[in-house]
């Protein structure tokens, strides 16, 4: 008997394998950070190559220090980075260019003339998403126009464009499959989430070939088989997009539930059913998964900057020696005494979308401290949190009561109090906080029957611990007026028409 799932989560700064048992539960893990490239600012690459190697390499070492084989897997979920942008020749198999990064802005001042042109509400209709740089159309453009030869070779059908899922899983196969899932595809601003096909209408607006395209498939299916990465050959069977890995791996399978993704950015979700809707508030309507015949839907709220902020602390201003000591800096303090940091690094995402807005810090005195700094950097990823979540609760007309909660920074318990206090619900965080790559498993088990149904998993879902709102409701009014009036003043920075 097979006894384990192999799931593969490439995430924006490391690649990461995580081994699961029939019980969901974690027995080995892996990562290995790559390089991140920033050659001028607001541009972010990767070396598409160094992805697939810490991934190949990763994926192998899990298997080791779980004291398994190849043969002792029943198959791979892979999730990963959404929207980030691959572009490589059919024949030799190499990129011809550097991977986009999602949080890449190069693009920004195009996605401002198609604005111009009126063309938002074609685009929101037909993708649910917002004429951003944040999504893929732009960037396979961009590549195409700018790197010697693309475009002849695109139209001589010799290159193949995907996000991160397909560029695994063609290395994977060694070239035998270009394909996708119903949710990556939904990232693209090329995909028609009513009819769950390429939109040639949006291929023509972007100058984009659809010969480039991968083939859209389902998010949980056996797609194929492993060709020579292991000893023996395992079913690639799963695949989702990071964020609607999460939702699935935190069991938000019934509509009106919501989970949050505290990552290197904050990613959050509510299930809305088979049915899309459009968002009023400037949240993101995506396909959630598609299992069988069943499509799922949700709204996101997109934050581009939250765990990436306690990076910057670390390798920018050098006041912590590892992410883990931040929670410790911002504990010498009660609070950030008013200090506030929007984290623009990459424009303001959900429900802003100012691609524009820079990082901003308000509110400093002579007695602000780097451990000030440090809680004012915490404090704005819930706050980033808090506004999403009134946009999802105004678009969906539900009272959110409960969150789930996932990802890195939910270690933080201060952190998470705090947010519990901000939104006046309920914080819940899972035994099992590696929900992402924990869909993907999923999803690779239910194609290959090693779970017999969404019923038996459902079972596994267990809490760890529960926040519920300490802080009176007049001093959290007083702390959210102060956020936005920092957020107002990023805003008023970033317009360079005074």
């Amino acid at each position: 008997m097979k006894e384990f799932i192999l799931a593969l989560d490439q995430g924006t700064t490391n690649s990461r394998a995580i081994i699961f048992d029939r019980n969901g539960l974690p027995v080995a893990s892996a990562q290995k950070e790559f390089t991140q490239f920033y050659p001028k600012p607001g541009w972010v690459e990767h070396d598409p190559d160094e992805i697939w190697s810490t991934q190949a390499g990763i994926a192998l070492e899990a298997i080791t220090k779980a004291g398994l084989e190849s043969a002792d897997i029943a198959a791979i979920g892979i999730t990963n980075q959404r929207e980030t942008t691959v572009v490589w020749n059919r024949i030799t198999g190499k990129p011809v260019y550097n991977a986009v990064v999602w949080q890449d802005r190069r693009t920004a001042d195009f996605c401002d003339k198609l604005k111009s042109e009126g063309l938002g509400s074609k685009i929101l209709k037909k993708t649910g998403l917002i004429i951003d740089a944040y999504f893929s159309a732009t960037k396979i453009r961009w590549i195409l126009d700018n790197v010697k030869d693309a475009r002849r070779l695109a139209e001589d059908e010799q290159l193949a464009f995907g996000t991160i899922d397909s560029w695994l899983v063609w290395n994977l196969t060694r070239g035998q499959l270009h394909i996708t899932d119903v949710s990556n595809a939904s990232r693209t601003m090329l995909f028609n989430i009513h009819t769950l096909k390429w939109d040639e209408e949006l291929l023509r607006l972007f100058n984009i070939p659809s010969s480039i395209l991968p083939e859209v498939r389902s998010s949980s299916e056996i797609y194929g088989n492993t060709e020579g990465q292991f000893a023996t050959s395992i079913p690639v069977a799963g695949i989702a997009g990071d964020q609607q890995a999460a939702l699935f791996g935190q069991m938000c399978i019934e509509p009106g539930m919501v989970k949050n993704t505290y990552g290197t950015g904050c990613f959050m979700m509510m299930n809305i059913g088979s049915k899309p809707i459009e968002s009023k508030s400037k949240l993101l309507t995506t396909v959630a998964w598609r299992i069988g015949s069943d499509t799922q839907y949700a709204l996101e709220g997109s934050i581009f900057i939250a765990g990436a902020v306690v990076q910057w602390l670390r390798d920018g201003l050098g006041i912590i020696k590892s992410s883990g000591d931040v929670e410790k800096l911002a504990a010498k303090v009660k609070d950030s005494e008013g200090v506030y940091f929007v984290p623009a690094f990459a424009g303001l995402g959900a429900p802003h979308w100012n691609q524009h807005a820079r990082g901003t810090l308000v509110g400093i005195t002579r007695g602000s401290t780097s451990a000030h700094i440090a809680r004012a950097a915490l404090d704005s990823i819930a706050y980033q949190t808090l506004e999403v979540l009134l946009a999802m609760q105004n678009d969906s007309g539900i009272d959110i009561r409960e969150l789930r909660v996932d990802g890195g920074a939910t270690v933080n318990n201060q952190l998470m109090q705090f947010q519990s206090d901000l939104l006046k619900a309920k914080v819940v965080r899972p035994k099992v906080t590696e929900t992402t790559a924990l869909g993907a498993a999923y999803l690779a088990g239910l194609a290959v029957n090693f779970w017999s149904n969404i019923s038996e998993i459902r079972k596994q879902w267990q809490i760890d611990r529960t926040f519920s709102p300490q802080i009176e409701e007049n001093e959290t009014l007083s702390l959210i007026k102060g956020w936005h009036r920092a957020v107002n003043a990023t805003k008023a920075w970033a317009d360079d028409s005074e």
